[in-house]
């Protein structure tokens, strides 16, 4: 434990990607099987403790110390498990100079530990680890480690190991599990990779580029196919032995969650697309997709009132025929003859854009026939389906986004290196004479922006809810914010009965008083406009 609580100490401090790659890299390379295996698993995010709840954390911290202290110290940090490494009173005998467990160990411990042990070897692990081994454990427990680690990061060190590349530890990732073995001995050179075709029906998604206004000339319907780029979930779809799965982009399985989705399949191969909300062949917005996710239980009514369906983009297999390397224009001519021939009204084919020049490709862009569309896809039609995100080979152009001048209304501390910051925000407009909230969030600024917007919120807090902070907004004294965000939907959850989506800062306004910020009827019309 004292290795990996080091590295991942390093890791939250440093800011540069190639110096975490190396990192991550050489502790890997002097760390043993199968503590480095468990460490990289916690690295991307596939490491699982079920029974390492949240409540079941804050109830040996409250057992150990004053409840009242926490709770202040909480609010301060901002993080739950660096605020129980620092106030965890440990009851091992004083002098005690025990050797720190060893991760493998650890881990192994927790996932064969029935739930009513959990608390109690919580407790005793906590005992004989310092603060920063405390603090590695916790957040190896919650999953929340924060470190600034993409999963991809954490499989390219894998691949300085030995002399396979990044997408090669990518396509067979799905088909392994923890503590990766047998894909060490594969990465270094020393053993073969286990035949694990049959169990990888997965595969690393293709991802693009926004489009940059230097690129626009490369755009011409001889070059580029475009398509319509839908406000859905990215999903995979596949289907080649068995029952049809379903995948988010990053591998995770989700056909528990729209079972009705997965029953409804019957193709062989593998299908990239949308995962939407329709009803009879009409898309419907993101807020009724948004009532099927995260739900560990699907109800009858969710299954009835929002049926998932399957918006196909690209096709990766047919039947066991790897097509990944074919070029875009023979992938969909298959794929167009797939859907056809399915007839099934869950799965649709994703429309292409006619074009004749770029101009055109603009105003189709702007005015696209359906509110659930974000903006168009390119796509080179000569181009293969290459895994990760390759520039010059697919372009995502969104619609540019609204924006509405909004007045902050309350700020809550952030996070991490954040937790002593003032940086998620709510924000709202006018109606009437009130203020009524539209939207948060906590991106788009700069770290100086942060500083100063936090000196504002300390120096105008009116009122105190917990964490929460409500900031004045009377006359002249208040923040307005310039909010950019990419469309609305109805929403009864909300005070406004307006939610925002993707919301970010565009840009402060410290030139403008409160008063003279939007209106209610400013967002009506946008919405308006919208459904004419």
């Amino acid at each position: 434990m004292k290795a990996f609580a080091e590295l991942l100490d390093r890791l939250s401090y440093e800011p540069q990607r190639n110096e975490k790659l190396a990192l991550i890299a050489d502790y890997l390379k002097r760390t043993d099987d199968p503590a480095r295996g468990f460490a990289l698993a916690a690295l991307t995010g596939t490491l699982d403790f079920p029974h390492a709840k949240p409540a079941m954390l804050r109830a040996l911290i409250e057992a150990r110390t004053d409840p009242q202290l926490f709770a202040w110290s909480y609010d301060f940090v901002g993080d739950l498990a660096e605020t129980i490494a620092l106030t965890w009173h440990s009851r091992a005998s004083p002098g005690r100079n025990a050797p720190s467990p060893a991760l493998g160990d650890v881990v192994l411990e927790l996932q064969d530990a029935a739930k009513d042990e959990i608390p109690a070897l919580v407790a005793s692990l906590l005992d004989d680890l310092d603060p920063t081994g405390r603090w590695a454990l916790l957040k190896m427990m919650t999953g929340a480690l924060r470190v600034g680690v993409s999963a991809r990061l954490a499989k390219s060190a894998v691949a300085m190991l030995g002399t396979r590349t990044v997408e090669e530890i990518e396509e067979v990732w799905h088909g392994l599990a923890p503590p990766y073995t047998d894909l060490f001995k594969w990465a270094q050179g020393t053993g073969p990779l286990p035949d694990i075709a049959h169990t990888l029906p997965f595969r690393p998604v293709m991802l693009s580029h926004a489009l940059e206004q230097r690129e626009h000339e490369l755009i011409t319907p001889e070059d580029f196919a475009a398509e319509w780029k839908w406000d859905g979930i990215r999903i995979q779809a596949a289907r080649q032995t068995g029952d049809a799965r379903l995948f988010s982009r990053n591998g995770e399985e989700i056909a528990s969650a729209f079972p009705d989705l997965a029953d409804a399949l019957d193709f062989s191969g593998v299908i990239d697309g949308e995962l939407l909300v329709m009803i009879e062949g009409t898309v419907r917005p993101f807020t009724d997709l948004q009532q099927r996710l995260n739900r560990k239980t699907v109800t009858r009514t969710h299954l009835t009132k929002f049926p998932a369906g399957l918006m196909a983009y690209d096709l990766l297999f047919e039947g066991d025929t790897d097509l990944r390397g074919l070029p875009y224009t023979e992938r969909r001519a298959r794929l167009e003859a797939l859907v056809a021939g399915a007839q099934n009204p869950r799965l649709t084919l994703s429309p292409l854009v006619p074009f004749a020049d770029f101009e055109a490709l603009a105003r189709a862009r702007e005015n696209p026939p359906h509110d659930a569309i974000e903006g168009v896809m390119l796509k080179r039609w000569d181009s293969a389906y290459l895994a990760g995100r390759v520039r010059g080979h697919w372009y995502k152009w969104k619609r540019d986004p609204y924006l509405v001048d909004a007045v902050l209304m309350y700020a809550q501390r952030g996070h991490g290196k954040r937790s002593s910051f003032y940086s998620d925000y709510t924000f709202g407009v006018w109606r009437g004479g009130e203020l009524v909230p539209v939207g948060k969030a906590y991106f788009g600024f700069t770290d100086d922006e942060l500083a100063r917007i936090d000196r504002f919120v300390r120096e105008n807090a009116i009122n105190r809810y917990g964490p929460v902070v409500e900031v004045t907004h009377t006359g002249d004294t208040g923040l307005v914010f310039e909010v950019a965000f990419e469309g609305l939907q109805r929403s009864p959850r909300h005070k406004s009965g307006l939610a925002m989506r993707f919301p970010r800062i565009n840009r402060l306004r410290w030139d403008k008083p409160p008063g003279e910020a939007d209106r209610i009827e400013t967002l009506e019309g946008l919405l308006a406009a919208r459904a004419s």
